[in-house]
């Protein structure tokens, strides 16, 4: 079952995404102290993330700027995200 933000601009919600995908955050759904504790982190709009860890409950591990973040699954589903394709797959 999805979030009921996950559909908007065909976005997913961080907790959506399966460990080893990549992405970019689009929207925090969260109010300004979630972004600003988010923005210390260094998850921010436009800022790309690798999932290192989610099993489909409990806290999602992500990486960012090669700095290791741990969310809480609440936290994960205010985070709406793209994902993006594996670019290992291109030899760029």
């Amino acid at each position: 079952m999805r979030n009921r933000e996950a559909d908007n601009d065909c976005h997913v919600t961080l907790g959506d995404i399966p460990q080893g995908s990549r992405g970019v955050v689009r929207r925090l759904a969260g109010g300004k102290a979630f972004a600003s504790r988010l923005a210390a982190l260094g998850l921010v709009k436009g800022g790309r993330f690798d999932v290192l860890q989610n099993r489909g409950q409990g806290p999602v591990l992500v990486l960012v700027r090669d700095t290791r973040i741990g969310l809480g699954r609440g936290e994960a589903l205010k985070i709406l995200v793209e994902e993006l394709a594996d670019e290992r797959d291109g030899g760029a």
